[in-house]
């Protein structure tokens, strides 16, 4: 059987859990070389275990998107043992607190900001010439439709979610014509740590797990997907 990512290299942030061990596990069975990049080291064990038990291949990076050296130092890793990239998946992000703005404490705010806006806009200035080395380089962000509303007490998560989106479709503009394509993509709500913080009183098995969106990261991070500046919304 074909694999979409035979041979090509792929980093996943936020790969520990969720949406981003999903992605990870899925790009991995796709044939690709998966970078995981999280805080845990334990999850990011456990992930290995079961891409290498599935016949795929991994590589761990325990590190916190806070630590903007370390960010800034990615790309040079990379290159050095492999040249290139040739799929990002910024998928780790930082909920904060539900909580009226006026409530918001500056370091929650602040963390917000550098999680889901700042950490990924210096992972495109240190990826960034490794997916020009690409034939077919891909980014995809992970967004929220809180992005797009004004909901009472979501206003830190939302504002975050917002920036994202600008800053990806900035750099999508920057990229079109070219070999890389940079999308968007909004998955609703899965069966999620982040979910459950967030709807306390949802009951989780009425939701999809993260599984069910990995075969949407997997075709938009693959070479033949020719979009560019896209936010997609996953359809159940």
């Amino acid at each position: 059987m074909s694999k979409p990512l035979e041979d090509r290299i792929a980093l996943v942030t936020g790969a520990s859990r969720g949406i981003g061990r999903a992605a990870a596990l899925a790009l991995a069975a796709a044939g690709a070389h998966v970078i995981l990049v999280a805080r845990t080291v334990g999850g990011l064990e456990d992930a290995d275990d079961e891409i290498q038990k599935a016949g795929g291949k991994a590589t761990l990076v325990p590190l916190d998107l806070k630590n903007a050296a370390a960010l800034d130092q990615l790309g040079a890793l990379i290159f050095e043992r492999w040249g290139r990239l040739d799929a990002f998946l910024g998928n780790a992000g930082s909920l904060g607190a539900v909580s009226p703005l006026t409530h918001l404490e500056p370091k929650v705010f602040q963390e917000l900001l550098d999680v889901n806006v700042t950490a990924n806009w210096r992972l495109i200035r240190s990826l960034d010439p490794l997916l020009r080395r690409s034939d077919a380089g891909r980014a995809l962000f992970v967004t929220s439709g809180a992005a797009r509303k004004h909901t009472p007490y979501w206003g830190g998560y939302a504002m975050a979610k917002a920036a994202l989106e600008s800053l990806a479709l900035t750099y999508a503009a920057e990229c079109e014509g070219g070999s890389i394509k940079v999308n968007l993509l909004s998955p609703g709500p899965l069966r999620t740590a982040m979910r459950a913080r967030a709807m306390p009183g949802e009951d989780p098995q009425t939701l999809e797990p993260p599984d069910a969106v990995a075969p949407l990261i997997v075709e938009m991070l693959s070479p033949g997907y020719d979009r560019n500046a896209e936010l997609v919304q996953y359809k159940r």
